[in-house]
């Protein structure tokens, strides 16, 4: 992966992730709560997938070749896509399945009773520290946005699907905690099958929220308008350029993009003027927005709506 904080708030998650699976399926297997195997599964679940983002990653440095000449870079985009297949899938529909078997059949918890609210306790505080990993690496590319705008606009999907995974994984254990508390204080096992199936649709939620954002990556995002304005102010910050006729953009990959305008050049320059403004030009847009790494310009002459 070629972001390091992306990388680190990863693994943080993963270590996390996969101590809390092991000590909730202890916790499960001691009381038989509905709510601790949901979570159990829901840790599994995120620990496959933060492996997943970590494959993508290293997939997507991949040098390109004569079949992908425009690199690999989207593969970030798939693993994430698959990562939300996975929460859904295993995570959510397995909760609400869990959840509706145990509101249909409720058992209180009469062993082993304080195990589950320690688990969820200790959880609480993993998956927290977990969280803090990937709020404070996600600072700097926030850059004052709120967390809702930048996992709208993000390009990268790495830091993105952490803070929402973790912050479901935080909402889940308290949900858990609720209908295991309240079962050990009515003796009514209905409170843990409402427990399970309230994580079930957070779950489903929030896979639902992350394959949207992502299909839309898949889709091809253009740059963030801060870079469109850097791009368009760099093409004009020179004398080759008397207009931008058009413009598009669209992201390779989370750190590469690629950009191809129409412009408008004088019309008594020759061809070999025009050579050397457009690369002028390019060397201006990598300067100012690094990530352009494949730029396209098109020299034209700016016509009237009569002169067409």
């Amino acid at each position: 992966m070629s972001s390091s904080g992306g990388t680190k708030a990863v693994l943080a998650a993963l270590g996390a992730n996969l101590g809390i699976a092991v000590v909730k399926f202890l916790a499960f297997l001691l009381t038989a709560s509905s709510s601790m195997l949901a979570e159990a599964i829901h840790s599994v679940a995120d620990s496959g997938n933060q492996v997943l983002l970590l494959v993508g990653g290293k997939r997507a440095r991949r040098n390109p070749d004569p079949e992908h000449p425009f690199g690999y870079g989207r593969e970030r985009y798939i693993y994430g896509f698959i990562v939300a297949i996975v929460l859904f899938a295993v995570g959510g529909l397995f909760a609400l399945y869990e959840g509706y078997h145990k509101v249909q059949h409720p058992e209180a918890i009469h062993s082993w009773q304080w195990v589950p609210v320690v688990v969820l306790v200790i959880s609480i505080v993993l998956e927290g520290n977990s969280f803090r990993t990937a709020w404070r690496e996600s600072r700097q590319a926030r850059r004052g946005t709120s967390v809702f705008q930048y996992i709208r606009r993000a390009k990268d999907p790495e830091l993105p699907v952490v803070l929402l995974e973790d912050s479901a994984a935080l909402i889940g254990l308290v949900l858990a905690l609720f209908g295991v508390g309240l079962t050990l204080i009515t003796g009514n096992g209905i409170w843990d099958g409402v427990g399970t199936l309230a994580i079930g649709a957070l779950l489903v939620c929030v896979a639902v929220s992350l394959a949207i954002e992502t299909k839309s990556l898949l889709l091809g995002e253009s740059a963030t308008a801060d870079n469109v304005r850097a791009i368009e102010a760099s093409i004009m910050d020179g004398p080759e350029v008397e207009r931008i006729i058009h413009m598009r953009t669209m992201h390779l990959g989370p750190e590469e993009l690629l950009v191809a305008a129409k412009i408008a050049v004088h019309h008594d320059d020759t061809a070999a003027q025009v050579a050397k403004g457009i690369d002028a030009v390019e060397a201006r847009i990598r300067a100012a927005v690094p990530i352009a790494r494949v730029i396209y310009l098109e020299p034209d002459l700016y016509r009237t709506v009569k002169e067409k």
